[in-house]
Formats: structure tokens, sequence, C-alpha cells
């Protein structure tokens, strides 16, 4: 094979390594303090994508529960846009931004305008977002 050949596959190769990190999502750089006060004036909405049983033992007053686990590609569109109405705009959390980071990849590429916070719900918590109350 001609050098130009091997050139050209190793551009491509690389250039095939090198997209994946250009288009994944990034940990969001507003501080909770922003976030907070998006989410306060309705201007955003908080997601918490994290297990049942970890929304079951607390979560943020006012945020939307929905699971990482059932963001697949079988999700229905129309069910997802009830829970998450497209024109809103989201920071989602879970508890140290792994799972966070998926569902904001998901979401973004269905159109939603979202912001994926690396602090987890504790740290939610103790930056003054207020704990939902326990259902009795």
């Amino acid at each position: 094979m001609p050098a130009s050949k091997y050139l050209s596959m190793a551009i491509a190769t690389l250039a095939f390594a090198i997209a994946p990190s250009l288009y994944a999502i990034e940990f969001t750089e507003d501080s909770l303090k922003v976030v907070k006060k998006a989410i306060d004036d309705e201007k955003a909405v908080l997601v918490d994508v994290r297990s049942q049983k970890e929304w079951d033992k607390g979560h943020v007053e006012g945020a939307i529960f929905l699971p990482v686990t059932s963001l697949t590609d079988d999700l229905d569109e129309k069910k997802l846009a009830k829970a998450l109405p497209k024109k809103g705009r989201y920071y989602i959390h879970c508890a140290v931004g792994i799972r966070a980071t998926r569902a904001g990849e998901y979401l973004e590429e269905r159109g939603y305008q979202v912001k994926v916070l690396k602090p987890g719900y504790q740290q939610l918590i103790e930056a003054g977002f207020k704990k939902a109350e326990a259902k009795k």
C-alpha cells in the first residue's frame, strides 16, 4: 500500500476515535447557587435520574423523577414528552454524575435543553435545596 493510503487510514481512525469526545455532554459550569436560582425562579426544572430506591429515601422538592434506566430506545417519545415537555430547561442530577451524564446525552439527542450536574443529591441538599417531605 502506498504511504498516502496509510496516512489516510490513520487520519480516519484518529478522527473516529476523537469524534465521540467532541459530542459527549459535559458537566455544567453553573454553580449550585445559579442552579437553585433558576429553579426557584421557575426558569429551569431539576430532574432526578437515580433509582426508585434512592428517590424513596429522599429527593429534592419539586424535582421530576425520571430514572436513567427508563431512558431506552424503546421509550415512547410521547410518554417522555408528557413527563418532560421539550420547551423546558432541565438540570439533570443523580448521586455522583455518571447516570446524569448518560441521561443528559439521551435527552440532548432527542432535542431537550439539558445541563448535567456533577454534584449529587446530597450536595444539593447541603447547598440549600429543600428536601421533599416523606410521604406517610
